[in-house]
């Protein structure tokens, strides 16, 4: 088969697959129908840190958890999700929600989307946090 064929049909099949992933909904980012659903993803990062008080953003895309060791973030990464306590966090407002930087170097920056009271609430929860921690 000549080149210049098979490149086209490569590019077309891959091409096919990506848009039946797209329709599928398969490339959609996960989110949060409940506060059990963020719950349960902490518990897959963090098995022995119990969750208590989970908050949702509006918007659903993120959760704070409030644990015996000081606020969490559960947040997804792509269809699955991921978890991190917020230790040493600094939290910077935004226009649209928190800048917030991790020192964590598999996740090292997060924007959040959040409405101006979450942005708020959720920065005074980060803050004391950390002065209660760096004490």
């Amino acid at each position: 088969m000549p080149l210049p064929i098979l490149i086209v049909l490569v590019a077309c099949g891959i091409a096919g697959i990506a848009w039946l992933i797209h329709a599928s909904g398969l490339s959609r980012a996960r989110t949060f129908d409940t506060e059990d659903d963020a719950r349960a993803a902490w518990g897959r990062e963090f098995p022995d840190l119990p969750a208590g008080t989970v908050t949702l953003t509006a918007k659903r895309a993120a959760a704070l958890v409030m644990t015996s060791e000081g606020p969490g973030l559960v947040w997804p990464m792509g269809s699955d999700s991921t978890a991190r306590l917020l230790h040493g966090s600094r939290a910077q407002p935004t226009a649209d929600g928190l800048d917030l930087r991790l020192p964590d170097p598999s996740a090292p920056r997060l924007r959040l989307i959040l409405t101006q009271d979450e942005t708020q609430a959720w920065a005074r929860i980060i803050e004391a946090s950390k002065a209660r921690h760096d004490s």
